[in-house]
């Protein structure tokens, strides 16, 4: 896991690290739906740091089941990211409680996948407590499921300023 605040180069880190694992079957699972010309040009611009040697998969909802599927076939997956992941649950569910229920999903997905997985996600708790109940549940709802991913994970970097920090690693 690749967690960090935004802009912190979580993403260009997460393909680094991916690509010294890689064999020949790399899977970049993307989960943003972009809804505007600037979310585009910023998938357009992920795209291009990948290479072609890696397929992309599109799952702005489907994550766990993208990981099952391709967690047998991949020799390596990244996943970019979990939050975006959670936008796109909020407004389909509303409802912080079944949202866990696919949290839980993921991690049992991760855990049974046969390949590594650099998952990317952001920290969000650090700020302010936001305004609205919306952006509230979003931030407690994305914590949640930071913390477990962070559990079922063998590595957890935090990444500041484009600074790799390694807060978990198992032996």
């Amino acid at each position: 896991m690749i967690v960090g605040g935004c802009r912190s180069g979580k993403s260009r880190y997460a393909l680094e690290l991916a690509t010294q694992a890689a064999g020949r079957n790399k899977i970049f699972i993307a989960t943003c739906m972009p809804g505007d010309k600037e979310m585009e040009e910023r998938v357009r611009r992920h795209k291009k740091e990948r290479n072609q040697s890696w397929a992309t998969v599109e799952a702005p909802l489907g994550l766990a089941e993208a990981v099952d599927e391709h967690g047998r076939q991949g020799n390596v997956i990244v996943v970019d990211c979990l939050t975006l992941w959670l936008s796109n649950l909020l407004p389909e569910i509303n409802n912080p409680k079944e949202i866990e229920v696919h949290i839980k999903r993921l991690t049992q997905s991760l855990e049974a996948s046969q390949c590594p997985v650099f998952l990317v996600s952001n920290e969000v708790g650090t700020g302010i407590v936001p305004e609205n109940r919306l952006a509230r549940m979003f931030r407690d709802v994305a914590g949640f499921a930071n913390q477990s991913v962070a559990a079922c994970s063998d590595m957890v970097i935090w990444m500041v300023a484009g600074i790799p920090v390694t807060i978990k690693k198992r032996k």
